[in-house]
């Protein structure tokens, strides 16, 4: 049998992915702050990585996203659970207050079939802790620093984040050489006290969101916007309501909070949204993030 390897992988026919997505939307989707391991490799293709799986996407048709994989284990079932295509984000975006919420209601209607992809909370945590005053664009670097020097080789050239146990085996000194800067402080910590725990994932998953929300708040590097975050994307709690730059902004343009402190903002967004509030965050910071004039 011919050993698998990523040029093999580059020569697989693509499979349709049995979804409907415009070539925008998918971008928001993976390149929209929800994880940090997907990068454009050409016009509307991107490759991406999550837990021991890599693949690439792409959109040659209007609305049909296509995918191939780039690791043995990979199959259409994994891919299909991480962008959460089991989940009817339709019935949730329909439950929205966006029929009495003409500012929602336009965004909805900018991103129409975004959804919340499914991580794992280990890989958000770590994407997060990194994510303190960067773009994006530096986010990705650093994270794909960590992987490449510490994480387990899983095809030719990628490789997966570190385990928490690995991760506490590396010094502050060989974080901060990812570009970490004083995050490679917080993230060596984080790793020290969960590689020591390794139940603390499950009780996490067992608690209501207000006890989840300072579970992660006790961890270093770790504050409001971070917990908020890595609960709506590392597991998949749709109540949470992360406030940034961008949510401040726009909920003072477009909802009138101007001088609200975040923690205020974040709960105006849970009370106002619903249970899907952190749905109703991406189409606004996807909105706001774009530029688009909403009002």
């Amino acid at each position: 049998m011919e050993e698998f390897s990523l040029g093999n992988a580059l020569k697989a026919d693509w499979q349709p992915l049995g979804t409907h997505l415009s070539a925008p939307v998918l971008a928001e989707i993976l390149d929209g702050g929800q994880s940090f391991r997907w990068h454009a490799i050409g016009d509307q293709r991107w490759r991406g990585q999550w837990l021991h799986h890599a693949v690439e996407l792409r959109v040659t048709e209007p609305d049909h996203p296509e995918w191939r994989p780039l690791t043995e284990q990979t199959t259409q079932s994994e891919l299909r659970r991480y962008l959460a295509l089991d989940e009817d984000f339709a019935a949730l975006t329909d439950a929205l207050p966006w029929r009495s919420d003409p500012i929602l209601a336009a965004a909805i209607s900018t991103f129409p079939g975004l959804r919340i992809l499914r991580q794992d909370l280990r890989e958000a945590l770590i994407g997060f802790i990194c994510s303190s005053s960067k773009r994006i664009a530096q986010i990705k670097q650093a994270v794909g620093l960590i992987a490449a020097q510490f994480g387990p080789e899983i095809a030719p050239g990628l490789h997966a984040l570190p385990s928490w146990s690995e991760l506490a085996a590396v010094s502050e000194d060989d974080l901060r050489a990812c570009k970490l800067g004083y995050r490679a402080r917080y993230l060596a910590q984080t790793a020290q006290i969960l590689a020591a725990d390794p139940e603390w994932a499950d009780r996490l998953a067992t608690l209501p969101y207000p006890a989840a929300h300072a579970a992660l708040m006790r961890l270093p590097g770790v504050g409001a916007k971070v917990a908020d975050c890595v609960l709506l994307f590392g597991t998949h709690r749709l109540e949470a309501f992360p406030v940034d730059t961008w949510i401040v902004q726009a909920m003072s343009r477009w909802y009138g909070l101007a001088d609200w402190r975040p923690q205020q903002v974040a709960h105006f967004g849970r009370i106002h949204f619903g249970p899907a509030a952190g749905l109703a965050q991406q189409f606004l910071f996807a909105a706001a993030r774009r530029g688009v004039p909403l009002n």
